[in-house]
């Protein structure tokens, strides 16, 4: 190990976990990688990694141990009966769950004496290794300051504060702006392909149109932080009345209608609440409360 080359630990071998075993000797870290399925490190040992025969050998190995397993059970099976031996290092958690387990695994490993960090993959694992590519953390700042050079191997690492349930807070929130963007995308490319017109074809004003649609959120989100949705742009009245146009023009071409009909439904929600004549952005208080807006 070199102080630019911290060694590290890798537990769990699944496509997530091996790419991120290897982009971490890609960049010359010593890298110890354990998987229950021992077969899994075979490949990694290829190129350079040192296979642990326990969960034991394999945190006492480094400083710093990456978990990257299914699920939080599955994480305290295999490290709470080598929990003493996280004394002194930090956990970087990269196994999806929601913040009250990240909250609830923070709490566990600082009792160890471990520093620990909440992390979310905003990737699948081809992009794993790329400057591109987002990873969110959360919870202890020294921790942080301390990895983020060997954290940096992995991709860009963005710390979010202190509380270590943000980092599965912000994951699940952009998970759903992913789904329900690449959702709306394929409901339009299924209309436009009524027509006979391609996906390759149609794609290009997609992507075009949602950089226009990222400059409507920057200039929602001061009207979402102030509670004020001045409606000088085209109010949810106006947004109701178009997409009677969408959904009209799917049902004319047998497209299911399911996803701009929920729309639609919580459109008058929100105008029914008292925001008709306010902008698109007045539509979070419905989705705040939903009670509040039937």
């Amino acid at each position: 190990m070199t102080s630019d080359h911290p060694a590290v630990t890798v537990i769990g071998l699944g496509s997530m976990g091996s790419a991120l075993a290897a982009a971490l000797l890609d960049r010359g870290h010593p890298t110890t990688v354990w998987n229950r399925t021992a077969r899994r490190a075979e490949a990694l040992a290829e190129r350079g990694a040192r296979p642990a025969a326990t969960p034991e050998e394999a945190v006492t190995a480094s400083p710093l141990v990456i978990a990257c397993v299914l699920d939080h059970e599955a994480l305290h099976g295999v490290l709470e009966p080598v929990g003493g031996s996280l004394g002194g290092r930090t956990l970087v958690n990269l196994t999806s769950g929601s913040p009250e387990q990240a909250r609830e695994t923070s709490a566990w490993a600082r009792s160890l004496g471990a520093g620990y960090l909440d992390g979310a993959i905003m990737t699948t694992p081809p992009g794993v290794g790329s400057p591109e590519t987002m990873f969110l953390y959360s919870g202890s700042p020294e921790a942080f300051r301390t990895h983020r050079p060997t954290l940096a191997a992995l991709g860009d690492p963005v710390h979010l504060g202190v509380d270590p349930g943000l980092a599965s807070l912000y994951d699940a929130a952009l998970l759903g702006l992913m789904w329900s963007t690449l959702t709306g995308w394929l409901h339009g490319t299924a209309l436009v392909c009524a027509e006979k017109t391609e996906a390759g074809a149609f794609t290009p004003f997609a992507v075009r149109w949602l950089t226009a649609v990222a400059g409507f959120m920057t200039a929602y989100a001061p009207q979402v932080d102030a509670g004020l949705y001045p409606g000088d742009d085209a109010t949810v009245d106006v947004q109701i009345a178009a997409i009677d146009h969408l959904i009209h023009a799917a049902a004319a071409r047998g497209v299911d209608n399911a996803l701009p009909e929920l729309l639609k439904h919580t459109m008058e929600r929100a105008r029914a609440a008292g925001h008709g004549s306010d902008s698109y952005a007045s539509v979070i208080e419905v989705l705040r409360s939903p009670e509040g807006g039937r």
